[in-house]
């Protein structure tokens, strides 16, 4: 399961027909692993968050994650052309920071 559906992806960016579907979705794919990874989380860890398990203990970092991905999804789909992935990646590290250091 993915925290994000294409639909909320959808609304997030204002696109409202299908067009861009694919590519919405292949960005949403990109941006849940890369901030998986920003966040250095397991593969096991990232199934947990990302699963539809009743877990109040993940609520935080389920909360923390949707932002993160949202602002990557936003960053990725508007900077198509000339993204700079080095500002990308530190502006995850400060939203992610909490749980890249195990305080959430």
């Amino acid at each position: 399961m993915a925290l994000i559906s294409l639909d909320e992806a959808k609304g997030y960016l204002r696109v409202d027909t299908a067009d861009e579907d694919a590519m919405i979705g292949i960005l949403l794919s990109a941006a849940e692993r890369l901030c998986a990874d920003v966040a250095r989380l397991t593969d096991e860890q990232w199934e947990a968050v990302s699963s539809d398990a009743e877990d109040a203990s993940l609520l935080p970092v389920r909360e923390t994650m949707k932002v993160a991905i949202l602002y990557a999804l936003g960053y990725l789909f508007e900077h198509r052309e000339e993204a700079d992935h080095h500002e990308l990646t530190l502006t995850l590290r400060s939203i992610l920071f909490a749980i890249r250091e195990g305080v959430v």
